[in-house]
């Protein structure tokens, strides 16, 4: 489904590269940053962040069926296709109708509304705490999501990390994808470090997004621009080591109940079981065949003991002396279920026992041996290890770190 990158790859290479003259720097960023021309026949489109809405709809007029409708939001129509409280079921899977997005639909023009059902929410709630999951999502729940599909607002901790880019004769700047990331402050984003390296690039977040082709959804997601990328000093590009980095928003998020921080577990916690979440927009198996998501998605995944996760990461290319790094946790194993291309950065959540649906963040999406492949855990950031840096950067930039303890 989502994204990290094939280590093995990079120690695999290390020789020839050496031989050509190249550094374990520039490998790395071959790998995350350049796409592989000589693979693909044509460049990957990147996730929906960047491409534009869906222009289907508009008038029902000459349309067979469908009369003098008109395509609508589905919380402008009072015609009874949505409840009067909003709650409405929404089949992913089918989009058929006359309508070009499965969220709009064909309204009669004596039922249009001009003002929601569901009245607009406020943009700031009263804050109830950190990491609260949504898992019949907000505003209405979708049907036939067979393919691991996320509800709407289901993670509202989750961010789209985009890069500003030009093309030339386009005098507006392009939206492109880079990775996932989480809020843990109104005001800062967690993601890897591997994901914002580089010099002269521009970045910003997009809060409260899930469907990246559409924006007719009844709580809209925020964009806000990064000031300052802070990467761990001790990151190491050439094994991922300390793979985590914070972004610090010129201006914070407004929260809402599509747009939350997750918790942070305390410093040096150990995580070594329980099934969790990871979720993101990357791809759905490796490769060039491989697709980016439009929808969010989100995969259970069993934590996997350090030493089973180091065992098994042997038995493929890494090789019998591979050792795992303090600065990892595992997840998964599963065959078909794993993060992938275009996941990187993204969170890794746990349930908090004894408080329902409330997750803290134990990992962040790193590297792995393909995608999903059958005995093989994907390798995630131990958010745990790096509690007191985070800590330590978020007090030097006077911004309150209770926001994100349980």
């Amino acid at each position: 489904m989502l994204t990290r990158t094939a280590l093995a790859l990079l120690l695999a290479a290390l020789v020839r590269a050496q031989g050509d003259g190249k550094d374990l720097d520039a490998l790395i960023s071959d790998v995350f940053q350049k796409p592989n021309n000589q693979t693909a026949t044509q460049p990957e489109p990147p996730p929906g962040p960047n491409l534009q809405p869906n222009s289907a709809g508009g008038s029902g007029e000459g349309i067979p069926g469908t009369g003098s409708c008109e395509c609508v939001p589905y919380y402008l129509c009072s015609n009874g296709t949505i409840n009067t409280n909003g709650e409405g079921i929404i089949d992913i899977r089918i989009n058929d109708g006359p309508c070009g997005s499965y969220l709009e639909v064909c309204c009669n023009k004596e039922d249009k509304v001009k003002d929601p059902i569901t009245p607009t929410p406020p943009p700031v709630r009263s804050p109830t705490g950190c990491g609260y999951r949504h898992p019949e999502g907000v505003g209405f729940r979708i049907t036939g999501d067979k393919e691991n599909e996320s509800q709407f607002g289901e993670f509202p901790w989750m961010v789209a990390i985009l890069r500003e880019e030009s093309v030339e004769g386009n005098p507006q700047k392009l939206n492109v994808y880079q990775c996932g990331g989480a809020l843990i402050h109104p005001q800062v984003v967690v993601t890897g470090a591997h994901c914002v390296t580089g010099k002269n690039k521009n970045f910003k977040i997009r809060a409260g997004e899930w469907d990246t082709q559409h924006m007719q959804e009844l709580y809209p997601h925020q964009d806000r621009e990064v000031q300052t990328v802070t990467i761990h000093p001790e990151y190491y590009a050439g094994a991922l080591y300390n793979d985590v980095a914070l972004l610090f928003l010129k201006s914070p998020v407004d929260i809402a109940d599509n747009v939350d921080v997750v918790c942070l577990p305390p410093a040096n916690a150990v995580v070594e079981s329980g099934s969790c979440y990871a979720t993101g927009w990357g791809k759905d198996v490796f490769g060039k065949k491989g697709k980016y998501q439009v929808i969010l998605k989100k995969i259970d995944l069993p934590i996997v003991p350090r030493d089973t996760c180091q065992s098994r990461l042997r038995t493929t290319r890494l090789g019998t002396h591979f050792q795992l790094h303090s600065s990892f946790i595992c997840a998964g194993g599963e065959p078909q279920k794993d993060t992938c291309k275009g996941d990187g950065g993204s969170p890794l959540v746990c349930p908090i026992g004894g408080k329902g649906e409330r997750y803290f963040q134990a990992g962040i999406v790193a590297w792995g041996i393909g995608c999903g492949e059958n005995q093989i855990p994907g390798v995630y950031v131990n958010v745990a290890l790096f509690r007191d840096w985070i800590d330590e950067q978020l007090k030097a930039n006077n911004l309150d770190i209770s926001g994100y303890q349980y």
